[in-house]
């Protein structure tokens, strides 16, 4: 029977946690404990909560994920490490630290995890640098990057030195949401959740398209979670706006509708029709399970909701599982 791959999960391990405040004791990473489930995690001068002990909790991720019915996880950094509003030459190291100790989790299970890195994207050569090590030496599947970089947008010309390696290396991205846009108005209700993550994944998205980054690095996977925020369900509307306005075709020769097709998705939708809609649309092929294990906003039912699907047999099999392990093939 064919493994089912969960494709956007995360981790921040004890070790971790213990070298990153040892060796950079500048981003003053601190746990407060709220109770036996729950922390509150400052980085950097932030706070985040609650931040939930089965980041760290090996024996808990493994209960969980026999509960979930999923074989094999994919780990990437949580993004609270990104750290790329710190200096390039600390999130760097900080970088590098996080995929060594991921790439130590995967050698010493191999049998349930993969890994990505994380990249100090602030500095795109460096981050060019440090994916070539992870994939090409630890063995990595590709990389996390966020869905803007210091309020940047991925079509940012200084990104090119990156595309190009990541081009080079078949990479796969999954590009996830941070710093998202309008925070200010969305202080209530979870709404940086709710709404902001999903809205920042769609500007990245439509940034990558008609920037043309999709276009111009064919061998780029670019992975975008949460179903990739609101871009499937508005596509329409981007294919008219580039045929009536000029702005869009600035930068993108065709129309959009061919870059689109060519991101990837996690199922985290939490409604069975928009996930049917995005299987429908683009394509099992296109469609990966994820969880975003251990946040709030994931879910370990994933399987289960895929399993739901009034689909094929066949593209079931693909997204629970034998999409991932064909683009995560080395």
């Amino acid at each position: 029977m064919p493994k089912t791959i969960d494709a956007h999960a995360h981790i921040l391990g004890e070790e971790t946690i213990r070298l990153l405040q040892k060796e950079a004791p500048q981003i003053g990473l601190k746990l407060t404990p709220i109770d036996k489930e729950f922390s509150v995690i400052e980085v950097a001068g932030t706070a985040f909560q609650p931040f939930p002990h089965s980041a760290w909790d090996m024996e808990r991720r493994f209960r969980d994920l026999r509960a979930a019915e999923i074989d094999i996880q994919v780990l990437s950094n949580t993004p609270q490490t990104f750290l790329y509003d710190q200096d390039a030459g600390l999130a760097g190291a900080t970088s590098a630290l996080q995929n060594d100790q991921i790439a130590a989790v995967v050698r010493a299970h191999p049998e349930r995890f993969l890994g990505f890195a994380t990249l100090p994207m602030q500095a795109p050569q460096r981050a060019a640098d440090e994916l070539r090590r992870a994939m090409q030496q630890l063995g990595l599947r590709g990389a996390q990057i966020g869905s803007n970089i210091n309020k940047r947008n991925l079509d940012d010309p200084s990104f090119e030195p990156f595309w190009a390696a990541a081009n080079e290396l078949g990479a796969f991205l999954m590009v996830h949401p941070t710093q998202v846009a309008g925070a200010d108005r969305m202080k209530s209700y979870y709404l940086t959740n709710l709404i902001g993550n999903p809205l920042d994944t769609t500007i990245a998205a439509a940034c990558l398209v008609f920037g043309g980054v999709v276009e111009r690095y064919p061998n780029i996977k670019f992975y975008m979670v949460h179903g990739g925020g609101f871009a499937p369900y508005q596509a329409g509307r981007w294919r008219h706006g580039w045929e009536v306005r000029p702005e869009p075709r600035q930068h993108l020769k065709e129309p959009p509708d061919a870059s689109i097709r060519r991101l990837y998705f996690d199922s985290i939708l939490h409604g069975q029709p928009a996930l049917e809609f995005l299987v429908q649309t683009f394509g099992a092929d296109h469609v990966l399970l994820g969880s975003d294990y251990p946040f709030d906003m994931g879910t370990l039912e994933c399987a289960r909701q895929v399993k739901a699907l009034r689909i094929a047999d066949a593209d079931r099999t693909r997204i629970l599982g034998g999409n991932a392990d064909q683009l995560l093939a080395r």
